[in-house]
């Protein structure tokens, strides 16, 4: 009986391992609360729904972005709405604790970024590019860049052990042409989860209800109701997507889901990371067509 019961003990272990090890563990690095959920809050609100562990990491706290309020409280405001946004698209959200539109690619940032990558033991790695018109966006593009191959190295960081495989190193969409235009490598279908995508980002009310309202001249528009405020964000912040990311939605979707899509979020691969297949990116990134 004790034999029968142990070995039945032993099969869960190994079965509760297995599950764990089968989680995909995605670490988003934006420069700002906000950055990550406007880059990636749609994909990451799948991964999330299927289980897997999703980290939004903030590199600044951002205590300048706002017209009337500013420093350590408006840091503490920022935290607080991160948190919530966190909360309500079941990802964590870490905020260091560096000054908005002063953040610098330094040794001793690169070394932190390896150390939360590390500690995550991450597969995917998402970040902006280093074209941008906000330095501080600029600078965690190249940190970023700058730790993706020293994530490896046991030597660098080796307070916290080396990663043995390194992660995929991904470029959240943008505008920008010069020097190169965003290629979308990889593309995902988000229109289901669109409006989950908004609830989250409407957490961070001093952005989009303040701040952002107010560097578009539109803060006299911004509701007062709550429903009213997240039809409001969901119009200014559409996905709708370009001719080339309907194309990259086509070789994931097939041609039926990419023209029914109306929202999508679009990544491009770093070269200073992995180099995925195209089996290893349905692999890392489930919900895509089979």
């Amino acid at each position: 009986m004790k034999t029968s019961i142990l070995f039945l003990f032993v099969f869960f272990l190994s079965f509760v391992i297995q599950a764990q090890d089968s989680k995909l563990n995605i670490v988003v690095i934006g420069a700002h609360p906000d950055d990550c959920d406007v880059d990636v809050g749609g994909t990451a609100c799948q991964f999330a729904q299927m289980g897997h562990n999703v980290l939004f990491v903030s590199l600044t706290n951002g205590d300048a972005g706002h017209y009337s309020k500013g420093g350590g409280a408006l840091a503490k405001i920022r935290m607080k709405e991160a948190q919530e946004a966190g909360r309500r698209i079941g990802v964590k959200y870490k905020v260091l604790d560096n000054h908005d539109a002063e953040l610098m690619p330094t040794l001793e940032l690169r070394h932190e970024i390896i150390r939360i990558i590390r500690n995550w033991n991450a597969d995917v790695v998402i970040t902006h590019r280093p074209y941008d018109y906000h330095p501080d966006h600029r600078n965690t593009g190249i940190a970023v860049q700058d730790a993706a191959f020293l994530v490896t190295v046991p030597n660098v960081a080796p307070d916290v052990p080396a990663l043995q495989v390194n992660p995929v190193f991904l470029y959240s969409q943008d505008g920008f042409q010069k020097p190169n235009p965003f290629q979308p490598d990889i593309a995902v279908d988000i229109s289901a989860v669109y409006d989950k995508k908004v609830y989250g980002m409407a957490a961070h009310e001093s952005q989009f209800f303040e701040w952002l309202a107010w560097l578009d001249g539109k803060l006299d528009e911004v509701p007062t109701g709550e429903q009213e405020r997240l039809e409001w964000l969901g119009k200014m912040r559409l996905n709708i997507p370009t001719p080339a990311i309907r194309k990259s939605l086509e070789k994931w979707y097939g041609p039926e889901r990419a023209e029914k899509a109306t929202a999508a979020e679009a990544f491009e691969i770093c070269e200073f990371g992995r180099h995925p297949s195209d089996d290893d990116i349905r692999r890392l990134f489930p919900m895509l067509g089979k």
